[in-house]
């Protein structure tokens, strides 16, 4: 049989928790500032990615109410991760804050729809 996509943690409350909200708080603090050297830009690179790869696998943990809404919120994230991540590796930190703002807007949006607006992300 071919090898479908299945989630290893059931629990979305568990996935957001271990998979995003730890890269979150690694990219909150290198978008704080520019980074100023190599493994600042790198940091940047890596928490960005990983955050627009993981809004993919969103895509496969779509809820029974309201699913295209959450399809659109996960493509959203996705689309300004990714043009965060394409940003820092320009070195381009303008751009990237615009991403970055413009990424938590759309997370955020989905919070508030599907979380009650609990867990809002500040910049």
């Amino acid at each position: 049989g071919v090898e479908v996509a299945l989630p290893v943690e059931d629990s979305m409350h568990e996935f957001m928790e271990y998979v995003f909200q730890p890269t979150w708080l690694r990219l909150k603090v290198s978008m704080a500032t520019a980074p100023t050297d190599n493994k600042g830009w790198k940091a940047l690179k890596s928490d960005s990615l990983i955050l627009a790869e993981s809004c993919n696998l969103l895509l496969g943990r779509k809820p029974d109410e309201h699913g295209d809404d959450w399809v659109k919120h996960a493509i959203a994230s996705k689309t300004h991760g990714a043009a965060l991540y394409k940003a820092a590796r320009e070195k381009d930190f303008e751009t990237a804050t615009t991403a970055y703002k413009t990424m938590l807007d759309n997370c955020n949006a989905c919070h508030k729809q599907f979380e009650s607006g609990k867990h809002i992300l500040q910049p």
